[in-house]
């Protein structure tokens, strides 16, 4: 592993003379020399893969100019922002291109007959070669894409090569909450690979993709498969090892009949295994007997419901940021601890904001038993304080179609297009989650549009988990979504009257800085900020007490406090950013999400 930067904390000056420190978190020395080197897929996994992670050459250099030559060495999937990356954290400018290098050996035996490379995300445009010869460019960088690379590949030594180019935040393109110019809610930009390079290869008859469908109310699992070779598969599902259910399919579907099973929850999150058999082609996955759904209780308001009845979401809001590996983990027990502890103190819900993570983040969201609310990645131009900030706060009616889509910094045609084609392949690449509940297209108006559109389009693609299209303001009314999602902060918090299910889909936000775990010792942005740990806690109690209980039981469904982890200059966290100090005790937290169950089973008549 090559590491340039081996200080714990090491101070870096920005263009703004702030000081920031590039901090280590508690998993930076687990790192080896071939990071992320599990199965990426658990969803579809199967006996071919090589990782082509670990250490590959590296130039970054202004693109205008002739290509240099390799200077540096970068340990991938760590994008050259990153501590993790070994660099010195230059960022990368649009001006800039990006040149990735690496000789690999294959095994005796691994090429089939058709053989792909995949990546976990490119931020943001790249070219890939194979043995110098083109196979393949790609645009979007928060989603996954494959290349057929049959006719470029040989078994022994071979080269990839990947030239990327990243515009951040100066095009209509997605980005998330990068920008050039950080602070405040706005983080360090990113760029080039930042999750896993590996190779499969396959049979002629392979299956190309797979949708696995529960139904709680007909007692089975749908499967349907992409298969490439014609014929049919075998599917059999399995309790640990012993077999509940076989069938054969028929234009490629097969309905399984399960009996006396338990049902999926956060409290029980039993798993069942698939295995699927198609010539010689094998893939393993799994699937989890849940239903999302809205119910209405005895008063006739409408509720979240899990497995047919109502259950109350305790979430947090989760950016899935790291101080040494920015958007990429730096492990995989490192995304495992941020889900188990938030389990450990009561929630049972994670908002997975403005980012997709790898599919091992969801597989265990999935075995741990923790629902997820999956943001759609925000794009678009620069937004307007007038609009994502003031006029949100305000509650300032306003529509977001067509009059209005350079207002929300969405004049781009080919921009809304972007979003719908990622959309697409978001959904696509996330549907066999079993953990995943809820989809949010927008958030507060960054790069929002035609959200009725957005909303009818995610339906037809995905009927079977519920919709929060405007989480926290530009609410487009009764018919648009699921759900009347507020965002609250700053003014009294009070559940709203509305014939939807209402959620706080964001709350609290309150701050402590704790030194020296902190990214910018000079600077901080937080909604409440506390100057201990202990005023923090009581702080944090009394909003749980005082609030969030009583309007729970005027008609909140969900709530979703802000946030895991601090991020930058934002100090909300309920852990430093490093992961190393847990700021509000588990104790103090269970003992809130204890409230919150109590008075909802009160209210349910329970």
């Amino acid at each position: 592993m090559s590491k340039q930067v081996l200080s714990t904390q090491e101070e870096i000056k920005s263009k703004s003379k702030n000081i920031r420190v590039r901090l280590q978190s508690k998993f930076y020395g687990e790192v080896g020399e071939i990071p992320h080197n599990e199965y990426p897929r658990p969803q579809f996994e199967r006996d071919s893969f090589f990782n082509l992670n670990g250490t590959w050459d590296f130039c970054m250099q202004d693109a205008s100019a002739e290509f240099k030559g390799y200077d540096s060495k970068i340990l991938v999937p760590f994008s050259p922002e990153s501590l993790l990356s070994g660099l010195d954290g230059k960022i990368c400018q649009p001006t800039d291109v990006l040149y990735y290098k690496r000789e690999f050996t294959l095994p005796k035996g691994f090429i089939k007959s058709r053989t792909f490379l995949n990546f976990g995300a490119v931020d943001f445009e790249c070219e890939v070669k194979i043995n110098s010869k083109v196979v393949g460019t790609h645009k979007g960088g928060f989603v996954p894409f494959t290349f057929d690379v049959t006719d470029s590949i040989k078994e022994g030594v071979n080269t990839v090569e990947v030239k990327v180019t990243d515009p951040t935040d100066t095009s209509y393109h997605t980005r998330a909450k990068q920008a050039l110019k950080n602070g405040g809610i706005w983080y360090t930009p990113q760029s080039g690979i930042w999750q896993t390079v590996y190779l499969e290869s396959v049979p002629e008859k392979y299956i190309a993709d797979m949708l696995i469908a529960p139904d709680i109310d007909s007692d089975s699992v749908k499967i349907k498969l992409e298969l490439v070779g014609g014929g049919e598969a075998t599917v059999k599902a399995f309790d640990g090892k012993k077999e509940i259910a076989k069938a054969q399919t028929k234009n490629g579907e097969a309905v399984l009949s399960i009996k006396d099973y338990e049902l999926w929850s956060p409290e029980n999150p039993k798993l069942y295994d698939l295995e699927i058999e198609y010539g010689t082609d094998k893939i393993k996955s799994y699937f989890g007997m849940r239903k999302f759904s809205v119910m209405e209780d005895k008063h006739g308001k409408k509720r979240l419901a899990l497995n047919n009845k109502i259950y109350f979401q305790s979430g947090v809001l989760d950016q899935g940021y790291w101080s040494d590996g920015m958007l990429t983990p730096p492990t995989d027990s490192a995304m495992e601890y941020d889900i188990k502890l938030m389990k450990d103190m009561g929630f049972n819900m994670l908002r997975k904001h403005i980012k997709i993570e790898p599919l091992r983040w969801y597989y265990h969201c999935d075995r741990l038993g923790m629902i997820v609310w999956q943001d759609f990645v925000t794009g678009g131009r620069k937004y307007k304080f007038s609009v994502i900030g003031i006029g949100g706060f305000l509650n300032l009616p306003t529509k977001d179609t067509k009059r209005n889509y350079k207002k929300f910094a969405r004049q781009d045609e080919e921009g809304r297009a972007e979003y719908y084609s990622e959309m697409e392949t978001e959904i696509n690449y996330l549907k066999n989650c079993v953990s995943l509940g809820t989809w949010v297209p927008f958030n507060e108006g960054w790069g929002q549009f035609d959200s009725k559109i957005a909303t009818e389009k995610v339906r037809a693609l995905d009927p079977t988990r519920i919709i929060d299209s405007v989480s926290g303001w530009y609410d487009q009314g009764v018919g648009n979504t699921d759900m009347k999602s507020l965002h609250i902060y700053f003014t009294p918090i009070k559940c709203p009257k509305d014939p939807r299910v209402c959620v706080l889909s964001e709350f609290g936000g309150y701050s402590y800085k704790e030194r020296p775990h902190v990214f910018s010792p000079n600077k901080s942005f937080g909604y409440r900020i506390y100057g201990t740990a202990a005023k923090l806690e009581k702080g944090f109690k009394k909003l749980y007490e005082k609030s969030i209980v009583k309007n729970v039981k005027k008609g909140f469904s969900a709530t979703v406090y802000t946030q895991v982890s601090d991020v930058e200059e934002e100090i909300n966290g309920f852990i430093t950013y490093d992961r190393k100090v847990v700021k509000i005790p588990v104790k103090t937290v269970v003992e809130c999400n204890e409230m919150l169950k109590k008075c909802y089973r009160e209210l349910l008549g329970e």
